[in-house]
């Protein structure tokens, strides 16, 4: 923007007889201005978890690409891992700055929705490319997967097959606390729904394999690759990152035969945001070409609806367990107070 726009009143005579002055009115007008601007522009802020809005993840992708067709400043803040989500929002309750949330998935939507604290999303229905039905208006996808435990082949050359069989061995694990990690209490609740009654019997086998248990998914998967455990709990996706990314095929993994838990990602608008229609519209993005196309090898899962350039290349070596277990969110939550007091029992002898 021109000075002579901004001053008007501005004459040839003022601008050669003190350009020093002008330059400086001007400069420092600017430094007035830039900020002005920037604030005329909406803020969407979106709470998701750390390993998302990191460099390497795909928040900054997200970033750029909404704000190009938004004409918005769209934010990420962080609250640890998937389950911290829930807790800060319920902390925060009405009072809270976020406008969406995304990271929960369908262990802890039954909990979110209990809490009044998210919105219906107003928008056009999505054909999701998903291995279950999807007809939730109030969390809406953008990612799934498998839960796995990843191994190294030049370390492990044959991998128990079932829990039983990790139970039995001497094999070293770490897993991520089911109190603040989808992945931990993602754990517990495939235990649960694979062996019913029997899933405290499963813990007390497991509990001597345990290296450790992490607040997060990413200290608990640079634990195994810095060789301090033998199989992480991560997602059956996890080896294309070590397989695209550094030309890596030695990390695999594993195929339940009781089944592996069926993870889906998801989003909600916050029912107190003060920009509803912004919010709307980046959920109504999540299924775009824009969003999808940046999940597979920047969060390293499944896209909730497949690009039209399809999966890349690596994605089609990857282990498919042949069958997925997934308990609802209503079953989930019921469940999930004993299952916990299973794990937590086993650990503690």
């Amino acid at each position: 923007m021109s000075v002579s726009l901004l001053y008007p009143f501005a004459t040839e005579d003022l601008m050669k007889a003190k350009p020093i002055a002008y330059t400086f009115a001007a400069l420092t007008l600017a430094s007035w201005t830039a900020p002005a601007i920037a604030q005329d522009k909406p803020v969407l802020t979106v709470m998701t978890y750390d390993s998302f809005a990191a460099e390497w993840g795909p928040g900054p992708q997200i970033e750029s690409r909404f704000e190009a067709e938004c004409g918005c400043d769209l934010r990420f803040v962080t609250a640890g891992d998937g389950a911290a989500l829930l807790s800060r929002l319920r902390l925060e309750g009405s009072r809270t700055e976020t406008d969406v949330v995304l990271g929960l998935d369908t262990s802890l939507t039954h909990a979110a929705r209990e809490t009044g604290l998210f919105a219906p999303h107003e928008g056009a229905p999505v054909a999701y490319d998903l291995p279950v039905e999807w007809q939730d208006d109030t969390f809406l996808p953008y990612d799934w997967g498998y839960f796995a435990f990843v191994y190294d082949k030049t370390r492990l050359s044959t991998p128990p097959g079932d829990f039983e069989a990790l139970a039995a061995s001497n094999l070293r694990i770490v897993i991520q606390d089911p109190r603040s990690s989808t992945p931990g209490l993602g754990l517990l609740l495939w235990v649960k729904a694979a062996y019913g009654d029997r899933a405290a019997d499963i813990w007390t086998g497991l509990a001597d394999n345990i290296v450790t248990v992490t607040k997060g998914w990413t200290e608990a998967y640079n634990l195994f690759l810095d060789g301090e455990a033998d199989m992480v709990l991560s997602y059956t996706t996890s080896p294309a990152y070590h397989l695209i990314a550094e030309s890596d095929p030695d990390k695999d993994a594993v195929a339940f035969a009781e089944g592996n838990y069926l993870q889906v990602e998801v989003a909600a608008k916050v029912a107190s945001t003060d920009q509803p229609e912004l919010a709307d519209r980046f959920l109504d993005f999540m299924s775009s070409d824009a969003f999808q196309e940046v999940i597979p090898t920047t969060n390293w899962m499944y896209p909730a609806v497949t690009p039209e350039a399809g999966l890349p290349d690596g994605f089609e070596t990857l282990t498919v367990p042949s069958k997925a277990l997934l308990l609802d969110p209503e079953e989930a939550a019921a469940k999930r107070d004993a299952a916990l007091d299973e794990w937590r029992n086993a650990l503690s002898q």
